[in-house]
């Protein structure tokens, strides 16, 4: 008696009976570079936070809070302008200002408004603290 030997058929084969194979390769293989590319160290996440801070308060002649002014802060270079409605304590903050521009600073509260100051680009402190008046009559 002769033993027959049973031909294996391939377990990823092409065939009417198994359509999915190749899609099945091309998920895996997208896998294993999902898995490779979060494995790996991003420098994103370890940088500090770069810029400098600038925040003070807006104060009347008395000392006292000028609550819902608007403080402006103009970028020289670009023209942009951001605006910051003050609350109750009178405080005001612009994060990560860029190093190398120049910016003027100013409140306005019902058509008052206080003295331009500038904040240069020579200044190395990482946060600068700026009072601005405003006399309320």
């Amino acid at each position: 008696m002769t033993r027959k030997k049973r031909k294996r058929k391939p377990k990823m084969v092409i065939s009417p009976k198994n359509p999915g194979a190749p899609l099945v390769r091309v998920v895996m293989a997208a896998l294993l570079i999902v898995q490779i590319a979060a494995a790996m160290p991003s420098d994103s996440k370890e940088k500090p936070a770069t810029g400098r801070m600038l925040t003070g308060k807006v104060l009347d002649k008395h000392d006292k809070p000028v609550v819902n002014s608007v403080v402006y802060l103009s970028n020289t270079r670009t023209h942009a302008v951001t605006s910051y409605i003050v609350g109750p304590e009178g405080t005001y903050q612009f994060p990560q200002l860029s190093p190398n521009v120049d910016y003027e600073v100013y409140a306005q509260y019902q058509g008052r408004k206080s003295d331009t100051k500038t904040v240069s680009q020579f200044d190395d402190r990482k946060q600068v603290n700026i009072v601005l008046r405003i006399d309320l009559k």
